[in-house]
C-alpha cells in the first residue's frame, strides 16, 4: 500500500516558521488567523485565501532569505504590494507565504538633473510626486488609487491612470529594476543609460505579475511638472457620439494630457456621491485635459472645442480655474468607491478596444445588463481605449457572482472581438485568467509558459496565477457554451 510522505500542513507551517525565525525577526512574520486575514486578497474581495503565514522582510537581504527558505522548503511565494490590485494578483495561496513589500518604503534618491528618483518597492505612487515636487518634477503615471497603491505593484501589473495617454503607462516610466529570483540571486534589469545592451528583459519583468522575481528597487523617469493645465468638460446626448468624438480628437492630431469617458449611470453614481459638477442628464460626457505652455493649451484647448462642435456635444465648458479642474477630476477618480456605495461588491473590469468600437462596445454592455439581470456603470480612458465596466452584484449570493463572473468574461470577450485585449492596465491575476483561452492560442500560451520557467523553474512565484493551459482552456470554453444557452441566452455578434 503506498504511504504519502508529504508533510501535513501543520508540519509544512511549523517548518516554514522556524525556518523564517532564522533570517527574519519573529515580529515580521504572521501566522495567526487574525493577522494573516487582512491579507486574504487584494481589492477584489470576492476571492479570499487564507495564506500559511505572511513575511514583512525590511530589506534586501531579508527578502533574499525568505525566497531561499521558500524555495528551500518547495513552498510558493505570492509577493503583495499596497494591495490595490482589481484582479486577484495578490490573492494567496492556501499552501503558501504572502512576501509583503510593505516595508520596503524608502526613497533611496532624487536626481533633479537626471531627472530620476530611485525608490524601493513599498512607497506610494504619488509620494514620488511629492519628493519631486521641489524640483519642479514629478512622475506622471497616476492610477485612481494612487495616494495608496505602491511602485512596486505599479510595474507588476503595468499601471497607467488618467494621464497615461500622452504619457505612457508604468513601462515607459521606469527606466531600470533590481530583484530576486526564487533562487535568492540579485538580477538587473533595464539601465540609467538612454539604452542597455541585450534583450529588453525590463519590458518582461514590468507586467509579469510577480511570476518572474522579487522586486527590492525601481528607478523611476520623472518630467517636468506643466506650466498650465486645463480641462474640458463635455456631454452628449448619445454614447456613440461621444465614442465618434473620441476618435475625431485623436484622428485631428491632438494627443490630450487625459481623455476620459464616463456613461449616464457612471455620472449619477458619481454625483451622488462628491458633487463634482457634471451633467447627470447626458447619456455620457468626455473629460478632456490639455497642459503644456498657456500658448499651447490656449490653441489646443480651441481646436479642442471645434471637434467637439462638429460631432454635436450638448454642451462644452472649460475649467475657469485649478480649483474647477480638480473638482471635475475628482469624479473620474472617485468612480469606484462610488460604485461601491450602490452594491456590497463590483467587478473592475479591465478590457481594451479600438477607439472606434467605444460606443458599439457600451450598447452592447447595455444589453448584456438585460441578459445577466445586472447594473453596470462604465468608465474609460478613453483616448486609448481602455474601458473599466464596474458590474455591481453580491458576492453572497452564489447565482449573482456566478452571473457577473459570466458578465464579466462575455465583456472581454467582446473586446477580443472587437480587436482589442483582455487586459489593460489591471493585469490578469484570478479575474481574468480563463479568458486568456479567448485571446490567445496554445502556442502563444505554451510561449508564455517557456518565459515563466526561464525565470523560475520551479514554477513558486505566484504559482496559481500561471498561463491557463490546454485543459483548462478548453473547460472554460465548455463552461462558456453552458453559460451562452442557459440560463444566459447568447447575445448576438457584432
Amino acid at each position: 500500500m503506498h504511504t504519502d510522505t508529504r508533510p501535513s500542513s501543520s508540519d509544512l507551517t511549523a517548518r516554514l516558521l522556524y525556518a523564517l525565525q532564522r533570517e527574519i525577526p519573529s515580529c515580521q512574520i504572521l501566522s495567526d488567523r487574525e493577522d494573516t486575514a487582512p491579507y486574504e486578497s487584494d481589492a477584489l474581495p470576492v476571492y479570499r485565501q487564507l495564506p500559511l503565514a505572511v513575511a514583512l522582510p525590511a530589506n534586501e537581504a531579508e527578502v533574499q532569505g525568505v525566497l531561499r527558505v521558500c524555495r528551500r522548503l518547495g513552498v510558493p511565494v505570492v509577493p503583495r504590494g499596497g494591495g490595490t490590485s482589481l484582479s486577484g494578483g495578490a490573492t494567496p495561496m492556501a499552501h503558501g507565504l504572502v512576501l509583503s513589500l510593505a516595508r520596503l518604503k524608502n526613497i533611496v534618491s532624487v536626481d533633479p538633473l537626471a531627472r530620476t528618483a530611485t525608490v524601493q518597492p513599498g512607497v506610494r505612487n504619488i509620494q514620488i510626486s511629492e519628493v519631486a515636487a521641489p524640483y519642479g518634477l514629478y512622475y506622471a503615471p497616476d492610477p485612481s488609487s494612487q495616494i495608496a497603491c505602491t511602485i512596486g505593484g505599479n510595474l507588476a501589473e503595468n499601471a497607467g491612470g488618467l494621464h497615461c495617454l500622452k504619457y505612457g503607462l508604468t513601462v515607459h516610466n521606469i527606466l531600470r529594476a533590481r530583484a530576486i529570483s526564487m533562487d535568492g540571486d540579485i538580477l538587473e534589469f533595464g539601465s540609467l543609460a538612454p539604452d542597455a545592451p541585450g534583450l529588453d528583459l525590463l519590458a518582461i519583468l514590468i507586467g509579469s505579475e510577480g511570476m518572474f522575481a522579487v522586486v527590492t528597487e525601481i528607478t523611476v523617469r520623472l518630467i517636468p511638472r506643466p506650466r498650465t493645465a486645463r480641462l474640458v468638460l463635455a456631454s452628449f446626448d448619445d454614447v456613440e457620439t461621444a465614442g465618434d468624438a473620441v476618435a475625431a480628437i485623436i484622428g485631428a492630431g491632438i494627443i490630450p494630457a487625459g481623455l476620459e469617458m464616463m456613461d449616464q449611470p457612471a455620472v449619477q453614481a458619481v454625483e451622488a456621491f462628491v458633487h463634482a459638477g457634471y451633467d447627470q442628464g447626458a447619456a455620457a460626457i468626455l473629460l478632456c485635459e490639455s497642459d503644456g505652455t498657456s500658448e499651447e493649451v490656449a490653441d489646443e484647448i480651441a481646436r479642442i472645442g471645434e471637434v467637439l462642435q462638429q460631432h454635436n456635444a450638448r454642451l462644452v465648458q472649460v475649467s475657469a480655474n485649478e480649483t474647477e479642474r480638480l473638482k471635475w477630476w475628482s469624479g473620474r477618480k472617485n468612480a469606484l468607491p462610488a460604485a461601491g456605495r450602490l452594491a456590497p461588491d463590483y467587478f473592475c473590469m479591465d478590457g481594451t478596444i479600438p477607439r472606434r468600437a467605444i460606443g458599439k462596445l457600451l450598447k452592447r454592455i447595455k444589453a448584456m445588463e438585460t441578459i445577466y439581470g445586472l447594473r453596470c456603470l462604465n468608465v474609460f480612458h478613453a483616448g486609448d481605449g481602455n474601458l473599466h465596466p464596474l458590474i455591481l452584484f453580491d458576492g453572497n449570493d452564489a447565482d449573482e457572482l456566478r452571473r457577473a463572473e459570466a458578465f464579466g468574461a462575455d465583456i472581454l470577450e467582446r473586446c477580443v472581438e472587437l480587436g482589442g485585449t483582455i487586459t489593460g492596465e489591471h493585469g490578469v491575476g484570478i479575474e481574468k485568467l480563463d479568458s486568456m483561452c479567448v485571446q490567445f492560442a496554445q502556442a502563444e500560451r505554451e510561449t508564455f509558459l517557456a518565459i515563466k520557467r526561464a525565470f523560475d523553474p520551479l514554477g513558486l512565484l505566484n504559482a496559481d496565477k500561471g498561463i491557463p493551459t490546454h485543459a483548462r482552456c478548453a473547460e472554460h470554453g465548455q463552461l462558456r457554451v453552458t453559460a451562452g444557452q442557459l440560463p444566459f441566452p447568447d447575445i448576438p455578434r457584432f
